[in-house]
């Protein structure tokens, strides 16, 4: 597959690779580049507002007090 760099410095990414991807207007790409000159394009899509809602709501809910016991009792067992 070949793109063309424009005079400002710009690529069109090809629609098949977009939908393959799942990119829509606004996603972020992080572009690596390997020491041998190779270039990786990695899509930045997720956001941690689309974690929202794939747990289910806890049955009880707990007090910070508690929270913070069961995290200091984890902390030393893990020692």
């Amino acid at each position: 597959m070949t793109v063309t760099l424009t005079s400002k410095g710009q690529i069109t990414i090809p629609k098949d690779v977009r939908e393959k991807l799942q990119l829509k207007t606004g996603d972020k790409l992080e572009f690596l580049l390997h020491e041998d000159g190779r270039l990786e394009l990695l899509p930045i899509t997720s956001s941690i507002t689309k974690l929202k809602g794939i747990l289910p709501k806890p049955k009880k809910a707990l007090k910070l007090e508690d929270m913070d016991k069961v995290i200091q009792e984890a902390a030393i067992d893990w020692d």
